[in-house]
């Protein structure tokens, strides 16, 4: 089979990574959740004291924490090292952490060139904020995914909740809103929708109506799987 390539974007609390991943179980193609990586420099960052606003120093991290990506069962697990970090990415502190070094143009240019590599080798589904217009402008297949912010919040506290976090739902939506605001109005690579991408809304949307919704489409646009 030739190497098919399905990009997806969107919001924070979108629910991409979840149905991005769902969606390549159900097609067979690797899921790659680009977001993670730049949450594990986050998390990097956060812990070692560095300085997220320094560009220069973010690269310098960047390159000495050892970040290595696995596929364990058909998940995507992120390393520190030897240190398996896929659940302490998802704290919402790291959140806003990862929104703060993925500003940096150096930080982006390497993530982006090890991105890239993934999707030459393999199919994937790859998904995060600036996938469709800069890190895989070709793709065969483009989305934008999103849904209302009250709708994005209460998902991330029910996912949070799930993982045995209290979440304030005010508090939430404010962090979602903030990110928001950060990632479109970045100076490198801002979030927006592809002129070429796909709308989905999935507010008021099931978690499976949406998989079913992101599932179609692909398969309408990709016509060999």
């Amino acid at each position: 089979m030739n190497v098919i390539n399905v990009a997806i974007d969107g919001p924070s609390g979108a629910g991409k990574s979840t149905i991005a991943k769902a969606a390549a179980a159900a097609l067979g193609l690797t899921y790659v959740d680009t977001g993670a990586m730049y949450r594990t420099l986050g998390l990097a960052a956060f812990e070692r004291g560095v300085d997220m606003d320094d560009g220069e120093a973010l690269s310098v991290l960047l390159s000495e924490i050892e970040m290595k990506i696995e596929y364990i069962g058909g998940t995507q697990h992120i390393y520190i090292g030897d240190r398996d970090v896929s659940a302490d990415i998802r704290r919402p502190e790291i959140s806003m952490a990862a929104s703060r070094v993925s500003a940096h143009p150096q930080v982006r240019t390497a993530l982006v060139a090890f991105q890239r590599e993934l999707a030459k080798r393999q199919s994937v589904v790859m998904d995060g904020r600036d996938i469709c217009m800069h890190v895989l402008p070709d793709a065969d297949v483009k989305i934008y995914l999103t849904a209302s912010v009250d709708d994005r919040a209460k998902r991330r506290v029910e996912q949070l909740r799930e993982m045995g976090t209290e979440a304030d739902f005010d508090q939430v939506r404010a962090d979602i809103e903030k990110r928001d605001y950060n990632d479109m109005h970045r100076e490198t690579s801002p979030l927006c929708q592809a002129p070429d991408a796909h709308l989905i809304d999935t507010t008021g949307f099931t978690l499976e109506q949406g998989m079913d919704a992101v599932i179609s489409y692909i398969k309408e646009k990709a016509h060999v799987l």
